[in-house]
C-alpha cells in the first residue's frame, strides 16, 4: 500500500474515532436529541413556539374591555375596529375597576387629554389582570386597540401637520407560522449542528494535548496534519448529515424545504469555518477551558458581525429554504465556501509548521 493510502487510512481512523467518542458525550447527545425532537414534531411544536414568537398569532377569543375617561368615544371606536375586542362604556374609572374586579371585563382603558405647548395629546392608562395564562394575549389585544386609536388620531390631525410623514407599510395577511418556520425554526436547526461541531473540535484537540495522547498518535506514522484532517473531517461531515436529517423530518411534517443541495453546501461551509476556528484555538492555547471560552466569544462576535454583510446567514438560509433566493443569496453560499476552503488550508499549513518545528 502506498504512503498516500496509509495516510488516508490514518485520517479515516482518526475521524471514526472522534465520531464514536461523541456517543460518550452526554451534553452533545442531549443537544442532538433536542434538535431531533424539534424537527420530528415541528408541525406540532410550531404552534406553541409561534405563540411565544408572536402572541398575536394565537386566537385568544373575544375579550371585553371597560372604557372610560375623556376620550371614551375614541377608544370605543378604536375597539370596534379591532378584531376580538368588545368595548363596554362605563361612566367612571371607579365603576370600571369594580366591574373589572368582579370579572365583568377582561381589562380597562382610561383615556384623558393632556395639554401640551403645541396643543394636546392623549394619555391612556391600560389595566390588565395580574399574570396568568391569558395576560399576554389580552395585552396584545390592548396594544392593537391603542395602535388603531393612534392611527385614527393621526388621520384626524393630518391637516395640522407641517410636513407629510412617511406612509406606514401596508398591512399583510401573511401567516405568522410561515414567518416563524422559515426565519427562526429552520435557521436554528441548520446552524446548531455547525456550532456544536466547532465546540467538539475544541475538545477533540485540547483533550489530546492535555492527556498527552497527541504525542502518542504522532509517534505512529501519522503527522499532525493527518490528525487535524481526521478530527476536523469527522466534525465537519456531522453538520450536513444532521441538517439533511432535519430537512427530511421537516418535509415529513409537511414543511417544504427548497434548494436542499445549496443549503447543505452552506451548512458545510459554516461548519468548516467554525471547526477550523475551534481547531486553531485548541492548537494555539492547548487548554480546554481557555479555548472553549475564546471559541464561544469569537463565534458570537462573528455571528453578530454578520449583520454587516449584504445578507445575514440566517436570511440566506431562510431564502434558500423558501425558494426566494437572489443572486446575493447564492453569492453568499459561494463566498462562505471559499472562505471555508481558505481557512482550512491555513489551518493545515499551521499544523504542518508545528510538525516541522518538532522534528
Amino acid at each position: 500500500m502506498s504512503d498516500d493510502g496509509l495516510l488516508s487510512d490514518a485520517r479515516a481512523t482518526v475521524a471514526k474515532r472522534e465520531l464514536a467518542s461523541l456517543s460518550r458525550e452526554k451534553t452533545i447527545v442531549l443537544a442532538l436529541l433536542i434538535q431531533l425532537f424539534i424537527a420530528a414534531f415541528s408541525s406540532f411544536l410550531v404552534v406553541g413556539l409561534t405563540s411565544l414568537y408572536d402572541p398575536s398569532s394565537v386566537e385568544s377569543g373575544e375579550i371585553r374591555v371597560g372604557v372610560t375617561g375623556e376620550v371614551q368615544d375614541e377608544l370605543v371606536q378604536a375597539a370596534a375596529e379591532t378584531d376580538g375586542v368588545t368595548a363596554v362604556a362605563l361612566d367612571s374609572r371607579e365603576r370600571a375597576m369594580a366591574v373589572f374586579d368582579e370579572g365583568g371585563v377582561n381589562a380597562v382603558l382610561t383615556g384623558t387629554t393632556v395639554p401640551t405647548d403645541s396643543g394636546s395629546k392623549l394619555s391612556v392608562i391600560a389595566t390588565a389582570p395580574a399574570e396568568n395564562i391569558r395576560t399576554t394575549l389580552i395585552v396584545v389585544q390592548l396594544r392593537s386597540v391603542l395602535t388603531e386609536l393612534e392611527a385614527q388620531e393621526r388621520t384626524e390631525r393630518a391637516a395640522s401637520l407641517e410636513f407629510q410623514p412617511i406612509d406606514a407599510p401596508p398591512k399583510t395577511d401573511s401567516s405568522p407560522y410561515f414567518g416563524f418556520t422559515y426565519t427562526v425554526l429552520i435557521p436554528l436547526l441548520l446552524f446548531l449542528p455547525p456550532f456544536i461541531s466547532g465546540s467538539v473540535s475544541v475538545d477533540a484537540i485540547t483533550e489530546e494535548i492535555e492527556r498527552g495522547t497527541l504525542e502518542l498518535l504522532r509517534v505512529a506514522p501519522v503527522s499532525l496534519v493527518d490528525i487535524v484532517d481526521g478530527k476536523a473531517a469527522g466534525m465537519i461531515l456531522l453538520a450536513p448529515l444532521q441538517a439533511a436529517l432535519w430537512v427530511l423530518l421537516l418535509s415529513v411534517n409537511n414543511i417544504a424545504i427548497r434548494n436542499v443541495v445549496p443549503i447543505l453546501v452552506f451548512v458545510t461551509a459554516i461548519a468548516t469555518i467554525v471547526v477550523v476556528v475551534g481547531t486553531m484555538l485548541g492548537l494555539l492555547t492547548a487548554k480546554r477551558r481557555q479555548a472553549q471560552l475564546l471559541y464561544s466569544v469569537l463565534v458570537i462576535v462573528l455571528f453578530g458581525a454578520a449583520v454587516l454583510l449584504p445578507e445575514h446567514p440566517a436570511t440566506t438560509a431562510a431564502k434558500l429554504a423558501v425558494d426566494s433566493a437572489t443572486a446575493t443569496t447564492y453569492a453568499h453560499v459561494v463566498g462562505f465556501a471559499v472562505v471555508a476552503a481558505v481557512l482550512y488550508a491555513v489551518t493545515r499549513r499551521y499544523a504542518n509548521r508545528i510538525d516541522a518545528e518538532s522534528l
